[in-house]
């Protein structure tokens, strides 16, 4: 299990392999997902996901960021998304 801030500073550390810029990170608690990108920058993951895996908290942040590159779930996203996911 992960704190809040661990899980922020994973986000950045992400972002940083990734690179991209969040405009903002949020924590709290989410109904229907895991995690979100919107069209403004802002990050947001679900409060739930602090007592998974780290390979699945990986995975939400890197597909979340990506968006910021890549709006949609197209080819080069999911090429992206393994690629990172991978190394």
């Amino acid at each position: 299990m992960i704190s809040p801030d661990e899980l922020k500073q994973e986000v950045r550390r992400w972002a940083d392999k990734i690179g991209v810029m969040p405009h903002e990170i949020h924590v709290r608690q989410m109904r229907r997902k895991w995690a979100s990108c919107s069209s403004k920058g802002r990050i947001t993951i679900n409060l739930d996901i602090l007592v998974e895996s780290k390979g699945f908290i990986d995975e939400a942040i890197v597909h979340e960021l990506l968006h910021l590159k890549y709006p949609n779930h197209g080819r080069m996203f999911k090429m992206m998304l393994r690629t990172y996911l991978a190394g």
